[in-house]
């Protein structure tokens, strides 16, 4: 069954940086894309970034705006969301998620969401 377990979450000031991971087993995971979502109260759900089964390609929500960084260690069966100059409104639940094929343009697959790790961001 597969299984992904966030982590990294935390407090930080505005303009700080934390690195969420998420260990994922249960599946091949380097035929897999991986996805990051977060999820704040009050607002939709929210995609970060995704990235392909190789690494090579990655995507990112605007909002980002050249501050996070999506990347993965097929070895460790890992996805990493490196996240710098962090501000208010980027505190959520951050979830991570695999595509629903291999396909890279997959969609997400919703049933293998982790139970997330908080990020907040205040001052």
């Amino acid at each position: 069954q597969v299984q992904l377990v966030e982590s990294g979450g935390g407090l930080v000031q505005p303009g700080g940086s934390l690195r969420l991971s998420c260990a994922a087993s249960g599946f091949t995971f380097s035929d897999y894309g991986m996805s990051w979502f977060r999820q704040a109260p009050g607002r939709e759900r929210e995609l970060v970034a995704r990235i392909s089964s190789s690494g090579y390609i990655a995507k990112y929500g605007d909002f980002v705006k050249g501050r996070f960084t999506i990347f993965r260690d097929n070895d460790e069966n890992t996805v990493y969301l490196q996240m710098n100059s962090l501000k208010p409104e980027d505190t959520a639940v951050y979830y991570c998620a695999k595509l629903r094929d291999t396909n890279s343009l997959a969609p997400v697959d919703f049933s293998s969401w982790g139970r997330g790790t908080q990020v907040t961001v205040s001052s």
